[in-house]
């Protein structure tokens, strides 16, 4: 019996069918060990070496294929073909020679781009050894990404609080996304004018024709530049007479697009089907994978992620075969055809993406699908037979008329197309899906006859105004497209990166559109200006053409990390001398239209509104940036940033302003600004009755019955049924809650203190007392919030305890400061109460954190002084950093 290890347990269920009694097939679940998540996994000073980490779920898989290898007759490593399947069946081996149950035994590597019995029983026929270039490949890759992650995001969380992270191929991605949003704000938008003219012919059929050229000059696009010249050329047009100077027919072909890569499936599934990145790759992956049909589950298309756009010679003979049966002899091209791909760092080692059997069509697979398999099936299906079909056959017309109006002379013209022959569009429904549109966009129907010479009766003419519009934002299909034009990244990367963004927010999706979020509009101009190489579209690329030569066995891995670690450790090194000055007047100066939007008064931006001398400017809180005045502490002036509204959200000055009068005593209700946010208040002086905004409320969002609301908080429900005692509700310090007897029970928003009834409050109060924990009787402390794992492991959470919330590592405790948000605690910020508290006497654990934990300076809104905690470095390594940071 030969054991046989692959990624997937579904796909382990398929391909034990395909080979039978003599092979046990194991899932892997991908990857079964990566860096730790902590200083000195990568460890520049020792040539790079490794330390790699195995998780306890994957530990477990690790011991059933290690305990079947025992008894096996050998070992076949059948992951995905590609560089993360390669790594995947190195470790296998790796941790298996470990373990010492290999022996003698022989082990091979096979690799399929499709998941049918041929398609594997041919790879175990054609094995062959792990592919050590694709392996250097990966590690190479997997270092690179950690030493970016691991030494620049510590650099943010100090000079730039508030931000999460940074990485190789993200923080790129991320500056394309903010240098669109750039090119937006800056888009000065500019006149123009279409002209047209409808014309009638002899025979009474109508047409219109574009007015290309006047006063002998030809006229480019969007060339008529004001009203004033667009009604001159009007006129001379309304009085002119026409006639046809020419008349010219000329036959074009279209030919098809080649079959999908992994970055142009993501493009079409989003424009056609609205489906995200990820959403496409999950999708695809199912049906890689296989489905049953009809008793037997087998892989529908091949292998999703891939640059290549060939498809393999058995599989251009098999789409000719159905191309003849399905459609006729005459859209069978007479030879195949052939694509490469123009996009920059195309590796192009595996097959495009294509049906595994083109006579498996849409329509009979329909029934055992789901929705969406079926219709990203159906894209497949038709672009890849699409690809070997024969040209479609189009007449193009052009007719070219001549304006005379007393010697003026205007030339217009008149073009149509009308298809002779469809060819490979006949794939298609409709001749539009797909995007398979003509490069020049003036299809724009037939023309009616038109013969030479001949008069044309004026019917109307048209001038209508326009203004050049900016470039769109981008949509996940198009940065995707970008990425992979400018070569950065990979298809495996595309989903990933683009989902890491959205989770860190440092851009959102709205609409489809990709728009960049304040903090990530800092984090871009914060590394453009003092990493401005390690976020260079060319730099990023050269490095990924490295790693493609380390992959093809030309370069040593090693050599590429240490070209690349001498100057960017050096870099790294230079931003400890940074002053916040400096990075200040950097930002002010990158995202001025961001952070000083232009006033509808025309005064100076930079100028506070509110108390008229002192000058604005980006300040860095603890918790992130946000505008303050100079003339800190007598005007407390202060703007959140906000991309949604181009930096100009709701900012509530020194000034009360007005909501209205109290229905029931009548006193006046301001609405203000102070330390620690905007706030209602009613009446004055020290008695006065104030409320904070709750979450997700903000200034420009408050009236006077919301401010009423706030204010008549807290709320009475009703007598509980078993004690007899008031239920209430509030919005306190941690968010709204319901009260009884002195319980709290935390409620998910502002919204239910409004509304809850007495059955839903009793029932919550119910689920925070049967969290009630051992030991002493006390109430379990129920998590608000997960952090991430700490750099020496384990979890850090946040928690509500009965004396208030705080954070929680093993067996440390650090109670949050007074008035602090318990969900918008970050990962450095409990580090470094970690620290703190382990400093005072905490265990064992907790001192050895202290030992470890990067020194952490956070400068507050109010000038407060700095927490310092002080770390030792260690010995062997010049890798920093002061918590887990994410990989790309």
């Amino acid at each position: 019996m030969n054991v046989v290890v692959v990624e997937s347990p579904s796909k382990a269920k398929t391909i034990n069918k395909y080979l039978g009694p003599g092979y046990k097939v194991l899932a892997s679940f991908g990857h079964v060990r990566d860096l730790p998540a902590k200083d000195g996994s990568v460890r520049p000073d020792e040539d790079f070496e490794m330390s790699w980490e195995v998780d306890s779920a994957s530990a477990k898989r690790m011991k059933d294929i290690a305990d079947a290898v025992k008894s096996a007759d050998g070992l076949i490593l059948a992951t995905d073909p590609d560089r993360e399947g390669e790594a995947i069946s190195w470790h296998v081996l790796d941790l298996l020679k470990k373990k010492k149950v290999l022996g003698d035994k022989p082990v091979k590597r096979v690799a399929f781009n499709a998941i049918t019995k041929k398609a594997v029983l041919e790879a175990i026929a054609h094995p062959r050894d792990i592919d050590t270039s694709l392996v250097d490949a990966y590690l190479a890759r997997r270092a690179l990404d950690y030493l970016v992650g691991f030494n620049l995001s510590p650099v943010l969380w100090r000079k730039l609080p508030g931000a999460r992270s940074a990485g190789r191929v993200q923080s790129v991605t991320l500056r394309l996304v903010c240098d669109r949003e750039n090119e937006i704000e800056r888009f000065i938008s500019e006149e123009y004018w279409n002209i047209s003219a409808l014309l009638k012919t002899p025979r009474g059929d109508e047409f219109e024709a574009r007015l290309v050229s006047a006063d002998g000059k030809r006229l480019a696009p969007k060339a008529v530049g004001n009203g004033e010249e667009a009604n001159r050329l009007k006129t001379l047009l309304d009085g002119a007479a026409y006639v046809v100077d020419s008349i010219e027919a000329k036959p074009v072909k279209r030919n098809p697009s080649p079959p999908f890569t992994t970055s142009t499936l993501q493009q079409a599934a989003s424009s056609k089907l609205g489906f995200s990145a990820s959403r496409t790759m999950q999708v695809a992956q199912k049906l890689y994978e296989g489905v049953d049909i009809g008793g037997e589950t087998v892989g529908l298309i091949t292998y999703m992620r891939t640059d290549g756009v060939q498809m393999a010679p058995e599989a251009i003979e098999a789409s000719r075969l159905a191309i003849a049966s399905q459609f006729g002899d005459r859209y069978l091209p007479e030879k195949p055809r052939f694509y490469s791909t123009k996009a920059k760092n195309a590796q192009e080692a595996h097959e495009a993406i294509r049906p595994t059997d083109f006579n498996r069509t849409p329509d009979q697979v329909r029934r055992f699908l789901d929705g969406d398999m079926l219709r990203l099936y159906d894209l497949v299906w038709k672009r890849g037979i699409a690809s070997q079909m024969a040209s479609a056959e189009i007449e193009r017309t052009t007719a070219e008329i001549t304006a005379d109006n007393g010697g003026q002379k205007a030339g217009l013209r008149a073009t149509g197309s009308v298809i002779r022959f469809d060819g490979f569009i006949a794939a298609y429904t409709d001749a539009k899906e797909d995007g398979e549109q003509t490069d020049d966009g003036d299809e724009d129907g037939r023309l009616p006859e038109i013969n030479a010479r001949e008069n044309l009766a004026k019917q109307k003419i048209n001038a209508s105004q326009h203004f050049t519009e900016p470039p769109p934002r981008y949509s996940e299909a198009s940065l995707i497209k970008k990425m992979e034009e400018l070569g950065i990244g990979r298809p495996s990367t595309y989903a990933a990166t683009v989902t890491t963004l959205l989770d860190r927010d440092y851009i959102t999706n709205d609409k489809r559109k990709l728009i960049p979020q304040a903090k990530g509009r800092l984090v871009t101009a914060f590394l453009e200006s003092f990493f401005t190489r390690y976020v260079g579209y060319d730099f990023t690329a050269s490095l990924e053409e490295k790693l493609d030569q380390v992959s093809a066995g030309e370069v040593n891995w090693k050599d590429v990390l240490r070209d690349f670690w001498k100057d960017f450790f050096a870099q790294i090194e230079e931003t400890k001398e940074l002053r916040v000055t400096n990075v200040l007047d950097a930002l002010n100066e990158e995202l001025a239209p961001l952070v000083f939007p232009k006033r509808e008064d025309g005064g100076d931006p930079r100028i506070c509104q509110v108390c008229g001398t002192g000058k604005l400017s980006l300040k860095l809180g603890k918790y992130g940036a946000f505008v303050g005045c100079s003339n800190y502490p007598e005007c407390n002036f202060t703007r959140q940033l906000s991309s949604d509204s181009n930096g100009e959200e709701a900012a509530v000055s020194n000034e009360p302003q007005a909501l209205g009068k109290d229905p029931h005593t009548g006193e006046e209700i301001t609405l203000r600004s102070g330390r620690f946010g905007p706030y209602v208040q009613r009446g004055d002086g020290k008695e006065a009755k104030r409320s904070s905004l709750p979450k997700g409320w903000t200034p420009s969002t408050i009236d006077h019955e919301k401010a009423v609301a706030l204010l008549s908080l807290p709320r009475d429900i009703g007598a509980h049924p078993e004690s007899g005692k008031m239920i209430s509700t509030g919005l306190g310090r941690y968010g709204p809650f319901v009260l009884h007897d002195g319980t709290y029970a935390n409620l998910e928003s502002i919204e239910d203190v409004f509304s809850i009834g007495l059955n839903r409050a009793v029932s919550v109060l119910a689920d925070k007392q049967s969290k009630a924990g051992a030991g002493r009787g006390r109430t379990a402390a129920a998590s608000l919030k997960e952090l991430g794992d700490h750099p020496d492991g384990g979890p850090i959470t946040v928690r509500d305890g009965r004396y208030g919330p705080y954070v929680n590592w093993g067996k440390v405790n650090a109670t949050l400061p007074k008035g602090k948000d318990p969900q918008s605690v970050t990962v450095e910020e409990a580090l470094v109460l970690i620290s703190e508290r382990a400093a005072k006497g905490g265990t064992a654990k907790g001192k050895a954190t202290k030992a470890k934990t990067t020194k952490v300076a956070a400068k507050s809104e109010d000038g407060a002084k700095a927490t310092k905690a002080k770390a030792k470095a260690p010995a062997k390594s010049k890798t920093k950093t002061a918590a887990k940071a994410k990989k790309d």
